[in-house]
């Protein structure tokens, strides 16, 4: 296999770098405190926002569904995959999201790999905020549409790029609700406007929104107070919601022609009944316990105020997702290592995830925290850093 040899020289590469990372296996279910690697830790790095993973009421839905429905669809969704849970889940989301219908992916990802291809494509163009996510970036790429990038969050650099691709057939604005590796909020009300004004489609990926933003979670557009201002709404059930998948809110002729065009949706299994039941079961909870994410926010900026009294650089951060910025990318992982043996998990995340010389463990508290483990952590992070010279 002479021809992957160079695969073998790649990760040593990456060794010696120093960032080179195994996958960390769990041995105890996703929470606030978990076993990974066979040690003990206060968890930092997971996206079960509102704990809601190993909720009891989410595995007793996942069960009673398989035991109605069996274990898995057996099918793709326009063939014989979609059953009535399927469209109940859809049903559910489009009330909770306020748009005329929903369609479910197999994964956030998935959602935006099929659908920006079905919005636009080769003699468009799409104008995307720099540091959009990965999966925005390759369903743009896979569209054939052209990419005109405007600088972060910057509306004046927006509008300069709205202006000058009027010339081409149909124009696409995306971006994230929430920025995942800074933590840091879109100004929605300013994108959707622009993208009216100057005749374009607006998109927002909610990804790290979903169940966050919102009284209920609902995402930007309700946190925003802007319903109906935004045309097609992104979301995840991966992260918040606590099971699996992806889904698109928008109007009954959108989410229509996606489901005869959204190519992972037209090739990929249906989710097996245990996922769809229990994403249900997680709207349910958000719907009426609100008190959820009030606690995920309260354990947000308890967390944050005691990152900056230490001295660290937590950047832009508005939200859960709260970046400890190191600079140097061996040093970020020899700190997410100390932090490791001190029973902390926070992962390293270096380039190409972000830019060179800002490399940073990216924490993320949830509603599942308690004080006290907040409490210790925090302990971690202050002997870490000054074990590196970070504080």
């Amino acid at each position: 296999m002479a021809a992957l040899d160079f695969a073998k020289e790649e990760v040593e590469q990456l060794k010696e770098q120093g960032i080179f990372r195994p996958l960390r296996v769990l041995g105890a279910p996703q929470g606030p405190k978990t076993v990974i690697d066979g040690k003990t830790v206060i968890n930092l790095s997971s996206n079960d926002y509102l704990g809601l993973a190993n909720d009891p009421r989410m595995k007793a839905a996942a069960i009673a569904a398989t035991e109605k429905w069996g274990a898995g669809s057996g099918a793709v969704r326009t063939i014989i995959g979609t059953n009535e849970l399927h469209m109940e889940l859809e049903r559910r989301l489009a009330t909770f999201k306020g748009t005329e219908a929903v369609v479910v992916f197999q994964s956030g990802f998935t959602c935006n790999s099929g659908v920006v291809p079905v919005l636009v494509g080769k003699g468009d163009v799409i104008v995307s905020d720099s540091l959009n996510h990965a999966s925005i970036i390759d369903g743009c790429r896979l569209s054939r549409a052209d990419i005109k990038p405007y600088k972060h969050k910057d509306m004046e650099d927006l509008e300069r790029v709205l202006k000058e691709v009027q010339n081409y057939r149909r124009r696409l604005v995306v971006t994230d609700g929430v920025f995942s590796m800074d933590g840091d909020i879109a100004p929605l009300p300013d994108v959707a406007r622009l993208a009216r004004q100057y005749g374009a489609i607006s998109y927002v990926d909610d990804a790290h929104a979903s169940g966050v933003l919102g009284k209920h979670g609902q995402g930007s557009v309700h946190y925003w107070n802007i319903p109906g201002q935004v045309d097609v709404q992104v979301g995840t059930l991966s992260k918040a919601v606590g099971s699996l998948g992806g889904y698109v809110a928008s109007t009954r002729a959108l989410i229509d022609l996606l489901i005869n065009r959204g190519r992972p949706f037209l090739f990929s299994t249906s989710h097996p009944p245990a996922v769809t039941a229990a994403c249900m079961t997680a709207i349910d909870i958000m719907e009426t316990e609100p008190e959820l994410i009030q606690k995920l926010w309260d354990n947000t900026r308890y967390f944050k105020d005691g990152l900056n009294r230490l001295g660290f650089n937590t950047g832009v951060s508005e939200t859960p997702i709260t970046p400890v910025i190191i600079g140097d990318e061996a040093a970020a992982m020899q700190f997410s290592d100390r932090l490791f043996s001190l029973g902390v998990f926070a992962q390293g995340i270096v380039f190409p995830t972000v830019p060179k010389g800002t490399a940073r463990v990216r924490t993320i508290v949830t509603a599942a925290h308690t004080q006290e483990y907040l409490d210790q952590a925090l302990e971690a992070f202050e002997k870490a850093g000054k074990a590196i010279g970070a504080i």
